[in-house]
């Protein structure tokens, strides 16, 4: 039987594709739905690419498999700079985009059978991940009192657990773990020997707080981050991991025979995205902005119940005061207004229908357009 069996669609992407054709025949579309960073990759990096290719001044075949020596070293640059705490660049992993990351995190820390506590709201690629490997997904069911985040006390109840997922900011909910919550849960896994992989591809898109890196906890687990959210570089396929050093070999094997290398131009070209951080600095005030905007009219338009924005550039929310299945909701939404938003089915398979996640990463104009006609919608009882 194919390891595919069973494995759940992505919804936001059937959004995606419904909202594409309402637009191709006419009407005006407030894309909502993708968590995809606007503008595209920063000016540098463009001018990096076309430098290379122009001049022809790399030989663009296959690097090392965990990535070139130069973006390793400034990636431990960058964690000492941002985060001011230092990492032998021998433990960063460069990867084809963060999936690649996830991927072989998970195939180098655990085993087929493993149980892999997942929180609910959650991104729907871990578990299809962990459920492809042959690994059982263990659903933690989180709530809006506790910011849908975990803590010791809820993680016991699911026990016993080989690994966690932690993301934060987390993806759909917004929502971070301060410093001390999530030191709770790297000393509760240590106490209870279980592996961390800390998702922290939204570190830089922060509003409120700065974001912590579980290198900064001592954690002997797993870190994943991205060039595609902060960075902006999502079709680029390039990001990271930073491994424990007991684990290097064994991801760089996994990479060689599942990768090869990650992207050659683009490994080169990533080096001049760390000369960006005013653009994109730039482009999180954007997202604030649109952030503010937006939960100033979702109240006006009905929806009450809305988690704590702190960081990435989503905002999701409660909606089963007004609906009880917010899939239906989303398709009225649509094709009502245009607004194209994902519901949450995608994120909690049990408890979805009660929620939506809005993406505020389009430009001010159109997330404005898109407040507007929410607050406009006679759809919803006010």
């Amino acid at each position: 039987m194919s390891s595919s069996v069973g494995i759940d669609p992505f919804v936001a992407m059937e959004i995606m594709k419904r909202a594409n054709k309402l637009e191709k025949n006419g009407r005006k579309i407030f894309h909502m739905e993708l968590g995809e960073p606007g503008g595209g990759a920063p000016l540098a990096v463009i001018e990096s690419a076309k430098e290379i290719l122009l001049n022809n001044n790399l030989h663009l075949g296959y690097t090392e498999a965990i990535g070139i020596p130069s973006l390793r070293r400034r990636i431990s640059q960058y964690y000492e700079d941002y985060y001011k705490v230092q990492i032998d660049p021998e433990r960063i992993v460069v990867t084809t985009g963060s999936s690649a990351g996830f991927l072989l995190g998970f195939l180098a820390a655990f085993n087929p059978g493993s149980r892999i506590g997942l929180t609910e709201p959650g991104y729907p690629a871990y578990r299809n991940i962990v459920k492809a490997l042959g690994m059982n997904v263990v659903r933690i069911p989180t709530e809006a009192s506790n910011k849908y985040q975990p803590d010791p006390s809820l993680l016991d109840r699911f026990m016993p657990l080989d690994g966690l997922v932690v993301a934060s900011p987390a993806n759909p909910t917004g929502t971070m773990l301060n410093e001390q919550n999530f030191r709770a849960i790297v000393n509760w896994a240590e106490s209870s020997k279980v592996k961390i992989i800390s998702d922290e591809v939204y570190h830089g898109i922060t509003y409120d707080c700065h974001p912590t890196t579980m290198e900064q906890l001592g954690s002997n687990g797993i870190i994943v981050n991205s060039f595609s959210k902060y960075f902006g570089m999502t079709g680029w396929r390039i990001g990271w991991a930073v491994v424990p050093k007991d684990m290097v070999i064994k991801v760089e094997r996994l990479a060689q025979n599942l990768f090869i290398s990650p992207p050659s131009l683009s490994q080169h070209i990533a080096l001049s995205a760390f000369n960006c951080i005013g653009e994109l600095n730039n482009r999180v005030e954007q997202y604030s902005t649109n952030r503010d905007v937006f939960l100033k009219a979702l109240p006006r338009a009905g929806i009450k119940k809305i988690a704590p924005s702190d960081g990435a550039f989503y905002i999701f929310a409660d909606v089963s005061s007004i609906t009880d299945d917010s899939s239906k909701f989303c398709e009225r939404m649509l094709d009502d207004i245009g607004v194209a938003a994902t519901p949450g089915i995608d994120f909690d398979t049990v408890r979805g229908k009660r929620y939506i996640r809005f993406s505020i990463a389009g430009s001010s104009s159109m997330i404005t357009q898109a407040a507007t006609a929410m607050s406009e919608w006679k759809a919803i009882e006010k």
